[in-house]
């Protein structure tokens, strides 16, 4: 079984999302545990001061190491630890490829901060990576852990009611998902392609492809390049 820490100065971002849907259902059919840890725990003045001014001057405040050093080491105790994350926009991109990594691990703790920034003791001292889930700024890190935790769970076998769903998600091979349809067969003008109510599994599947492949070298340049470099 996975477990999942998640530090955090609002513990009730988190736990609604865990309580809900393939999260949740994660937990019932014992894939993962979560557990959210209140910063604010780790301090020890009567204010429960998490924060402080930034050493030469500037605004904003910025968080405090011992909490976070603290929080750690209270998990630490209770088993070994697994990769520690801190969610940071100076962090490198979050990518498919951490999901399947952290998906295959027994623990995985995420940090997250808040206000004008972490003090970066936290990042060269106690994470063992900094991530970003794009290339802007969020409030705090809870919704970056959101999304972490959230691609991770739905890798864990039987997380997913099929397999094959997540199988064929965007990013799993290195490509972007085609299009999907359903019912009805036009709305509005609009028709569901031909070919993917043939019948004919051949073509559908070629199909497919071919928009993959599209679709990828069209939106995500990136990712085409590093697609055809994997194939040579």
């Amino acid at each position: 079984m996975l477990t999942i820490d998640v530090v955090t100065l609002f513990p009730e971002v988190i736990e609604p999302f865990v309580a809900t849907s393939i999260p949740r259902r994660a937990v019932e059919a014992g894939l993962v545990a979560f557990q959210v840890v209140q910063l604010r725990d780790f301090t020890h003045d009567r204010h429960r001061t998490v924060d402080d001014y930034a050493y030469g001057g500037g605004a904003g405040m910025v968080l405090r190491p011992e909490p976070f050093f603290e929080a750690v080491d209270r998990l630490r105790e209770q088993a070994p630890l697994g990769p520690v994350v801190l969610l940071s926009a100076r962090g490198r991109p979050f990518r498919h490829d951490d999901a399947v990594r952290f998906s295959l691990g027994r623990r995985l703790t995420l940090l997250c901060g808040h206000y004008k920034d972490v003090d970066q003791r936290v990042a060269d001292g106690l994470a063992t990576e900094e991530l970003s889930v794009g290339d802007f700024v969020l409030s705090g890190g809870e919704p970056a852990a959101l999304c972490v935790l959230d691609a991770v769970v739905r890798l864990l076998p039987g997380a997913l009611s099929d397999h094959e769903s997540a199988s064929t998600d965007s990013h799993y091979e290195g490509l972007l998902s085609p299009p999907s349809y359903t019912r009805p067969p036009e709305y509005r003008g609009l028709s569901v392609p031909e070919v993917l109510r043939s019948g004919n599994h051949a073509e559908i599947a070629a199909w497919r492809q071919e928009r993959a492949e599209t679709l990828t070298r069209e939106r995500r340049p990136d990712l085409w390049a590093q697609y055809l470099e994997e194939r040579q």
